[in-house]
């Protein structure tokens, strides 16, 4: 796996020269705007609100992140002709795949970590706390769900251009966020057909819910129990592995030419 992690320090330079981390910085001033507003509603020394929209704003922006970085990685290498000398080092398709996505994760897990570190210290400031233990634990499930996010993105990149696989990707985990944790509470008015093509969705979607501990944090409800940190990890990441391993069936065997990419 060396090529692969060759390959992820590539992204990292890349992202650094196309400036990319100004990204980073703009979406960490929009948190500190959000955070700041907050006094102006009269809010600002409640840290309830200011934990739950600080990290309501840091999923969102993650999300955000993680998606758009991660669509655009494959079909780059292809537009601009760089997909041949990456191939020919020789690194294979699987080492390409694993190493985009891997710089891909530590980008917006260090993006990430920078808005954790921005709302502690605002809750802070504000005479609030964290359970040290909890904020540990929603940092690490958020890291697997976005481990999850940008496999999704580098899956649909291998068979879709950048911006088809950016709209496929945010319809399909915005459903999965929004939807699959309400499927349940559904089913009990959606009788037959329709209750059936629910409880098939309900299966097939990725439960990103599992990995928010978003209200253990702002209601102070404490840490979460080790045999279900260990059950969600082990689920995220198989679930990650499962869409790498789609993303390697779809790009295994896809042909480049060089005419094509004119």
């Amino acid at each position: 796996m060396k090529r692969a992690w060759i390959v992820s320090t590539i992204v990292w330079y890349e992202m650094l020269r196309r400036k990319d981390i100004y990204v980073l910085f703009i979406m960490l001033a929009a948190l500190l705007v959000v955070m700041i507003a907050l006094d102006v509603f009269g809010l600002g020394q409640v840290t309830g609100y200011v934990k739950d929209i600080g990290l309501l704003a840091a999923w969102l922006l993650g999300w955000i992140l993680a998606i758009s970085t991660s669509i655009r990685q494959l079909p780059q290498e292809e537009t601009r002709g760089t997909i041949f000398p990456l191939l020919a080092k020789p690194v294979t398709r699987w080492e390409l795949i694993v190493g985009k996505w891997l710089g891909v994760w530590v980008v917006v897990l260090t993006a990430v970590l920078m808005f954790y570190l921005t709302i502690w210290g605002v809750v802070v400031l504000k005479g609030g706390a964290f359970n040290p233990l909890t904020l540990l634990q929603a940092y690490v499930l958020h890291a697997i769900a976005l481990a999850v996010l940008v496999a999704i993105g580098i899956a649909l990149s291998t068979r879709l251009n950048a911006d088809a696989a950016a709209a496929t990707a945010y319809v399909l985990t915005g459903a999965a966020f929004a939807l699959a944790p309400r499927i349940p509470v559904l089913l009990a008015v959606t009788p037959g057909f329709r209750g059936m093509l629910l409880t098939g969705l309900y299966y097939l979607l990725p439960h990103f819910e599992l990995f928010d501990l978003r209200r253990r944090l702002v209601h102070d409800w404490g840490s979460a129990g080790g045999v279900a940190m260990a059950g969600v990890i082990l689920y995220g990441v198989l679930l990650a592995l499962g869409f790498l391993l789609l993303a390697w069936i779809g790009y295994r065997r896809k042909r480049f030419s060089r005419g094509d990419l004119l």
